[in-house]
């Protein structure tokens, strides 16, 4: 009875084993808390070994990264504590929205000519477009390449009155409601300040650009 309650209890003490995992899933966690919060939240991790390979392990003992190549070292511990050198590549990668093909200045974005693409992070810059959605509708600036990045400064809003346009200029101040023809002097979209000339006074005036055409003056 006394012996049976010891190897109970020797048992009881025994670390448990750690469950055996495929060499890559170990590897992107090391990878992972290696890059911290230099890695968004939204990247994906995929890893490339070089040279020999082994099928699962308990832990990884040593891990060594070049964050910037992606290039890695580790020491992979199987269940019957042999360790292996593993090395490869990790490339991370995030989903942006590129075009399907090539839009020229003033065309407005339409659903049709943006798809979803894995990219490197190493081509995601700072003024990047990372969503979809901000470039549904917007009018392209500075030619898009097809399946490239779009950056921020590449689009814009649609413009609604362009340079040399005839406007109609309005003014209301809730008493009283002018209208006069105009001319613009700049492009807008809707909500931006425009400057314009009166056509009646040729006098030059500042508005906001408010529909297809159509300028406020405020005052």
């Amino acid at each position: 009875m006394h012996r049976l309650a010891a190897l109970l209890s020797l048992l009881m003490l025994a670390p448990l084993a750690a469950p055996a995992e495929t060499p890559d899933v170990l590897i992107e966690e090391q990878a992972r808390m290696s890059w911290a919060e230099a890695l968004p939240a939204e990247a994906d991790l995929r890893v490339r070994f070089k040279g020999a390979q082994i099928k699962d392990a308990e832990t990884i003992s040593a891990f060594w990264m070049d964050r910037d190549s992606g290039q890695f070292l580790a020491n992979a511990v199987t269940a019957e504590g042999v360790t292996h050198r593993l090395q490869g590549f990790i490339i991370a990668t995030r989903s942006l929205p590129v075009p399907t093909r090539r839009l020229m200045p003033g065309e407005v974005i339409g659903t049709a000519d943006i798809k979803l693409v894995d990219m490197p992070l190493s081509r995601v810059g700072a003024f990047t477009v990372l969503d979809a959605e901000k470039l549904d509708g917007m009018q392209v600036r500075r030619m898009l390449s097809q399946g490239r990045p779009v950056m921020t400064q590449s689009v814009m809003e649609p413009l609604v009155v362009g340079r040399g346009d005839k406007v109609n200029i309005l003014y209301d101040d809730g008493r009283l409601v002018v209208t006069a023809p105009g001319r613009a002097l700049t492009d807008a979209h809707r909500g931006q300040e425009i400057r314009i000339v009166n056509l009646v006074s040729n006098t030059p005036l500042v508005a906001v650009a408010r529909a297809e055409g159509l300028v406020e003056v405020i005052r």
